[in-house]
């Protein structure tokens, strides 16, 4: 019998993480002989913890397609346990679980600190002298796995789609400001986006050409509450009004944050937000035009919406699923796949591979050569890089009596072998 396989993801969704889930289980079923029942693990690597596993090989065909234009992370499910060197207990639980269900496979999809994850196991199974094979698929909205050279990996899958979401609202927030500037002069929108800029710079997808009042603000500006409201007062001077678009992560000062298990700050969960600060900053100095600034914080819904995703985007993380399978099958373990640009004046990709070790923990950064002097905006270099990945086509999402059809996994999971596990973390 050939070694059963486990898919997983951790980290923050994105519209098109279950494409590549489905390329994963596409590629599998059409190699049985090398790869046998396929599990999800539930929850990610929690649910390898505890033993969840979701039966992938008995779902009806019918709801695997359907993850093609499902978003977020409800089929499987996702975490942010982070795997720390000293969690010995559960690196010993991972393999009693593994050996249990006679894996042999391991893909994990998510971003840097996802891949750090998949290293780990990789190197814990080789010193374990247990045969698996672990492969990393990328996901992550932010776009900030790889290096500064895009060598390693052109973009991620996710971010594609999040940014055709930025460029679909602004556009549509302009037309609402324009009409109530009168009132409502300044309208500032919080866009994800902790520490790099990739995010908020896809407001500028929305307006190449410079016609709205747009001023973004990413975290690499360096500037300050007051430099922004400079700026802002400058524009209502030259235009009447001004849109914002602002970065949770611009340096607004302390906001009570949270922090998740990865360290990484969860603006959501905080008790204020930038966009908060910034509105009631704005109002208190005054602006130099009639009316108030009004806000909006677009929250979760920009990485789990599935009728704002990219067609391109949708695609490409569907192929690099079943890359990584091939990648697995091919050339064993420690690999992440990954998408690489071709040059020509023709948008086209190759897929590929890099050492899991490369991008385990890489934070990728929006190269400041992007940003344009006066650090409100972005340079035509990022339009050209950004806009392919948009796409050109409205994404088809079936319906069911008028409402959207999402893949509905039916809850088969394995048979527990093991005595039940509270994972260290927990404590």
């Amino acid at each position: 019998m050939p070694p059963n396989v486990i898919v997983a993801q951790s980290g923050g969704p994105s519209p098109v993480i279950n494409n590549s889930l489905r390329g994963v289980i596409d590629a599998c079923r059409e190699q049985p002989a090398d790869f046998g029942t396929i599990y999800a693990g539930w929850h990610g690597i929690e649910g390898v913890l505890k033993e969840e596993l979701l039966d992938l090989s008995s779902q009806d065909p019918r709801e695997i397609a359907l993850l093609a234009t499902t978003p977020a992370a409800g089929a499987i499910g996702t975490c942010r346990y982070k795997l720390k060197e000293k969690q010995k207990n559960d690196f010993d639980r991972i393999i009693a679980v593994l050996k249990a269900h006679q894996i042999g496979y391991f893909f994990y999809m998510g971003g840097n600190d996802s891949m750090d994850t998949a290293h780990k196991i990789s190197r814990l199974a080789r010193a374990s002298g247990l045969d698996l094979i672990a492969v990393g698929v990328p996901k992550t909205i932010d776009n900030d796995v790889g290096d500064a050279a895009f060598k390693l990996i052109d973009h991620t899958p996710g971010y594609g789609s999040v940014a055709r979401y930025w460029a679909c609202l602004i556009q549509n927030a302009n037309e609402e400001n324009a009409g109530s500037c009168p009132a409502d002069p300044v309208l500032v929108i919080q866009m994800m986006g902790r520490k790099i800029g990739y995010i908020p710079a896809a407001a500028r997808l929305a307006d190449p050409l410079r016609e709205m009042p747009l001023q973004i603000y990413m975290p690499e500006s360096g500037l300050t509450l007051e430099q922004l409201a400079d700026n802002v007062n400058d524009e209502l001077k030259r235009s009447g009004r001004c849109l914002v678009a602002l970065s949770e992560g611009f340096e607004v000062g302390e906001l009570g944050a949270r922090r998740d298990a990865f360290g990484h700050v969860e603006f959501g969960a905080s008790e204020m937000t930038a966009q908060q600060v910034v509105v009631s900053y704005l109002n208190a100095k005054g602006l130099a035009a009639r009316g108030s600034a009004r806000g909006q914080v677009a929250g979760t819904d920009q990485r789990s919406t599935s009728v704002f995703a990219s067609t391109v985007d949708l695609e490409e993380a569907y192929q690099v699923g079943r890359h990584a399978v091939e990648i697995a099958r091919r050339d064993g373990s420690g690999w992440m796949a990954t998408i690489l640009r071709l040059p020509g004046r023709k948008y086209s990709v190759r897929y590929d591979k890099v050492p899991l070790e490369q991008v385990a923990n890489s934070e990728r950064t929006f190269p400041l050569a992007w940003l344009q002097p006066n650090k409100i905006d972005v340079t035509d270099d990022f339009l050209r890089y950004a806009r392919p990945l948009i796409g050109t086509k409205w994404v088809r999402v079936p319906l069911e009596k008028g409402l959207q059809r999402f893949a509905r996994l039916r809850p088969i999971f394995v048979e527990k072998k093991c005595p039940p596990y509270c994972p260290e973390a927990y404590a």
